[in-house]
């Protein structure tokens, strides 16, 4: 082929819709990706309900990367290619502070109360199509501090927007809550801790291709790659436990 023929040559596109929690690692991998195959990776990333909306919504999809619960629904539902689906491993939901400011207890249910109530603002991901945001407006009407908390929310449209606003404009006693993957990759944070038992939540992650998929062989080796043994240090740094290693559900 000569050089203009190659210059006029169209590089594959692969369609991603997937979840706040693993847009970190798809960043860390994506590199890797076109490298081994030229494609290049148009991403959409948010909420997992966001996600299932613009799915079902005929947003072009090659590649869904949502909880293992969503994915199998889709699957049953004849959205999601069920031999193709692949888990990424569990994610836990946190506590986040601003560097610099002192790391607050969140070790056990009676020290997680007294942080959030000492919170000047709480920022959270989507509360209605989030799975960490869920999760929290669930806890706070567990502890019985939803009323309490009600006006410090700082509500964003996912983990990763909320966790950027904290570190930027987070005022003097700022916590921020959702999974441990958009805080570990959030600069300008600091991890106090997992969310105690009770109140913990350990979510899996999973990986499939759409039905739809335009790019369905590039689709399943963009999987193949995000969920194998190639980058699982990758998601060991950015927060995926090993489903064997971690409880919860």
């Amino acid at each position: 082929m000569t050089p203009a023929a190659r210059s006029r040559r169209i590089t594959p596109m692969l369609h991603l819709l997937c979840a706040g929690a693993a847009q970190a690692l798809v960043k860390a991998v994506e590199a890797r990706f076109a490298e081994q195959t030229g494609a290049c990776i148009e991403g959409r990333f948010g909420a997992v309900g966001a996600m299932k909306e613009a799915l079902m919504g005929g947003v072009p999809c090659d590649v869904l990367v949502v909880t293992d619960t969503m994915l199998r629904a889709l699957q049953a539902n004849g959205a999601i290619d069920g031999d193709t689906a692949l888990p990424l491993g569990r994610v836990r939901t946190g506590i986040a502070v601003r560097a610099g400011e002192p790391v607050p207890d969140v070790a056990s249910a009676t020290a997680l109360k007294a942080t959030l109530l000492a919170a000047t603002a709480l920022f959270v991901p989507d509360m209605q199509r989030s799975t960490a945001g869920g999760h929290v407006a669930s806890m706070l009407e567990r502890i019985g501090i939803g009323d309490a908390m009600a006006a410090r929310l700082a509500i964003f449209a996912n983990g990763a927007t909320a966790m950027a606003a904290l570190a930027e404009r987070g005022a003097p006693g700022s916590i921020g809550c959702t999974q441990l993957t958009e805080i570990l990759c959030t600069q300008g944070l600091v991890l106090a801790g997992p969310l105690p038992d009770p109140y913990g939540l350990s979510t899996i992650y999973s990986a499939g291709v759409s039905k739809t998929a335009a790019q369905a062989t590039l689709a399943s080796e963009f999987v193949a790659l995000l969920c194998g043994d190639a980058t699982a240090a990758s998601r060991r740094e950015g927060g995926f436990d090993s489903i064997d290693d971690s409880k919860g559900d």
